[in-house]
């Protein structure tokens, strides 16, 4: 049954809505879905498998849950570059169901490790970047080439985030930034912009498929706290430096890296 509706306890309820303020936050402070942290907390709170966790963090995020995220940058006066997020969309929904039926036929300890390596690697680059670099003004028109750097950006975001459940902005903000030349929030806006339409739709119904069906039933508490988390996490944004944000984004990856390297040993 691909839509089950399953009765939640108090406690349930509480957990859910708390992973999904934490994933909320991180989304509007940095960007990025949330993903990592929201599907190790939906697992415990929710006694979910790393299949189905996934599948509920995708499901959960359908909705234009980052709208008040992108607000307040909008709001903050980072411009929004809609080419360039129209070309990662289109480099995004072929690669997220890929990335979802090579997770539901493979065990992916190993990847998970050479992907944690790889954002290892990313975090040392993002936390050395040159100050000329985390200062630079943002761009008010798509830069040349930025057609296929956007869809290819976008495809790996997607792969990524159908394969790990990781979220694609943790690789999607890097590659922005470093081959575009986006400033750092306005990578960060590009990235919760791609998440308005519902472009995870994909993977959530090959999750919904292999494992049996969504927990829809967890779907509401989770995005209710993820939306008050992302409106609290983008303003928060707007006082950071780019320096410190550049830096903090660093650690993001630092920690995204452990997660996945823990979530591979203990999944071996």
């Amino acid at each position: 049954m691909l839509f089950p509706f399953v009765m939640l306890s108090t406690a349930q309820l509480v957990g859910a809505a708390g992973a999904g303020l934490v994933g909320g936050l991180l989304s509007g402070f940095f960007g990025v879905g949330g993903n990592f942290v929201l599907v190790p907390l939906l697992g415990l709170a929710l006694g979910l498998n790393q299949h189905q966790a996934q599948g509920l963090t995708l499901a959960a995020l359908l909705p234009p849950l980052g709208a008040p995220a992108v607000w307040q940058y909008r709001r903050a006066g980072v411009p929004l570059l809609l080419p360039v997020v129209g070309c990662a969309i289109l480099g995004f929904l072929p690669a997220i169901p890929l990335g979802s039926v090579v997770a539901n036929v493979l065990p992916a300890s190993a990847l998970r490790v050479i992907f944690a390596v790889l954002l290892a690697w990313t975090a040392v680059r993002t936390w050395r970047t040159p100050r000329e670099v985390t200062d630079r003004p943002h761009l008010t028109e798509p830069p040349k080439g930025y057609v296929w750097i956007s869809v290819l950006a976008g495809f790996t975001a997607g792969f990524a985030s159908g394969l790990l459940g990781i979220g694609g902005a943790i690789v999607l903000i890097p590659l922005l930034t470093r081959q575009l030349g986006l400033s750092q929030k306005q990578a960060q806006l590009t990235s919760l912009a791609m998440l308005l339409p519902p472009i995870a739709l994909p993977g959530v119904w090959v999750y919904a498929q292999s494992e049996g069906g969504i927990p829809w039933g967890s779907v509401l508490p989770v995005a209710i706290g993820f939306v008050a988390g992302a409106f609290i996490g983008a303003k928060l944004n707007r006082v950071v430096t780019p320096g410190r944000l550049t830096r903090g984004f660093a650690v993001l990856l630092g920690v995204s890296a452990v997660v996945l390297v823990v979530s591979a040993v203990r999944g071996s």
